[in-house]
């Protein structure tokens, strides 16, 4: 191997121009290492979903929705809160909760920093000087907006989050700057209790971008929006479900790769799945301690959504192009795949907030630099465009559908709108989204070795999507 053959698994995957240290192969392989696939017009497998046809012209110049869907503005920011506090800026993360009377309780974070003309303005703050925080909104089942409220304030950044099996809204801080980079529980049935401006501290100080909760386990997952980014566990001390049960303590852990012997690796082949190792982290210092203990480094974290025993989660820039990647962790057999890689900006471009449909595609907004759109992703590995933000360049954040399913509400950030949108959805279809969670990811992905490089890379301990790896950026190994 030309003095490459010790190359450790992580620096070899450096070497490779990937930014991520974990690799997986679905059961017809994932990463695409020898060419560009693009959905631009894909194959649709006889009888699978394909989306909802092209987007029919807005007259308000604002959202362009496929034929027969409408939407309605809920909330814009400058406007008024139910008690006469305005309406906050910079609409981020949001989930949807179940409330009285067939209502719907959406939860909203404002990623609001230094200065705005419409900041949180609470009256139990965690910092009395910051102007971050949450609002909720109660949505009648006429798509109505009746009530809006101040949940939590005083934070810095709230960029997105997550809701738990138990009814509230964890909202994450997206920084470091001093004081901050914490996660906060707020009850939308509870606003502005000392729980909401009480940090989480053992789930870690770091750069927060998103997170979700397996109810099976109580186990929360989160990701890290920085440069590099890990992703991490939090293993609670109670896993009771409730409200302030997180506070209780717990250990934080980061993703590693499994680390295989030399002469097991000759038995692996394209189809594998790479397995997950999970490291102890400090949480005053978790990025810091993640990598000097090897964790996994991916480009910069998003979104994310757990659903079906499944994780799913974004990397915004990560790809041979840049676009991004769409990752999930199987919990059971505690295994991490790449699902898909964009590989043309028509199909997706920079996946930020991510939401799985009652019907069990995956539903991905874009932070990109152009008109960013919501896209749906099926279980075939195929794209689609639902929504589009024709108002300006802003991204859309925070899709979340209603209970019944009915719904979908997001928000275009700036300036802040929140939107409720309704149509001919499709059914809920929970084999569906059985499927979406352990499908096979795109065949295009799997990587392409001749017979002899395949046998020469056996070997040397390697695997075909190691070689492959080494062959793409022209590194010879035989």
């Amino acid at each position: 191997m030309n003095g490459e053959s010790n190359m450790d698994r992580r620096k070899f995957l450096k070497v490779s121009g990937m930014s991520t240290a974990t690799i997986a192969l679905g059961m017809s392989g994932v990463l695409s290492l020898t060419g560009n696939r693009t959905f631009a017009a894909p194959n649709r497998s006889k009888g699978s979903f394909g989306g909802y046809g092209p987007l029919v012209k807005d007259p308000g110049g604002v959202l362009d929705l496929p034929r027969g869907f409408q939407y309605r503005i809920l909330s814009e920011e400058g406007g008024e809160l139910s008690d006469g506090r305005p309406i906050p800026a910079m609409h981020d993360g949001m989930c949807a909760f179940q409330g009285t009377n067939n209502s719907t309780i959406l939860v909203r974070n404002h990623e609001l920093s230094e200065e705005s003309d419409y900041p949180v303005i609470g009256k139990n703050p965690y910092h009395k000087d910051n102007i971050g925080g949450t609002t909720a909104l109660v949505v009648g089942p006429d798509r109505k907006l009746k009530d809006e409220y101040v949940t939590s304030a005083g934070t810095y950044r709230n960029c997105a989050g997550g809701g738990t099996p138990w009814g509230t809204w964890i909202t994450c801080e997206e920084t470091l700057v001093q004081g901050h980079g914490y996660v906060f529980e707020v009850d939308p049935n509870d606003p502005e209790n000392n729980l909401s401006k009480t940090p989480i501290r053992e789930m870690g100080l770091f750069s927060h971008e998103a997170v979700d909760v397996d109810p099976a386990t109580g186990i929360v997952y989160m990701t890290e929006d920085a440069g590099p980014s890990y992703f991490y566990r939090f293993l609670p001390n109670d896993r009771s479900q409730t409200i302030g049960s997180l506070h209780k303590g717990g250990t934080l852990q980061a993703a590693a790769i499994e680390e295989l012997s030399r002469n097991e690796a000759s038995s692996y082949h394209t189809g594998q799945r790479y397995g997950i190792v999970w490291k102890d982290v400090d949480p005053e210092k978790p990025s810091l301690e993640a990598g000097q203990k090897g964790c996994i480094e991916f480009s910069r974290l998003e979104g994310c959504h757990f659903v079906g025993g499944v994780f799913w989660f974004s990397d915004t820039d990560a790809g041979s192009k840049n676009l991004g990647r769409i990752y999930r962790y199987i919990p059971s057999t505690n295994t991490l795949e790449l699902f898909y890689e964009s590989t043309s900006a028509n199909n997706l471009e920079s996946p930020d907030n991510i939401t799985v449909t009652p019907w069990g595609d995956l539903w991905i907004v874009e932070d990109g630099g152009g008109s960013d759109r919501i896209i749906g992703l099926t279980p075939e590995g195929e794209t689609y465009v639902f929504a589009e933000n024709v108002l300006n360049d802003s991204e859309l954040a925070g899709p979340t559908f209603s209970p019944d399913g009915k719904t979908l509400f997001v928000n275009i950030q700036t300036p802040g709108i929140t939107f409720a949108i309704w149509g001919p959805f499709a059914r809920r279809n929970p084999g569906r989204g059985r499927q979406m969670g352990h499908a096979a990811p795109p065949q295009g992905y799997a990587p392409k070795v001749s017979d002899n490089m395949s046998a020469f890379a056996a070997l040397q301990g390697m695997s075909d999507l190691e070689a492959a790896a080494f062959q793409r950026n022209g590194i010879p190994i035989i």
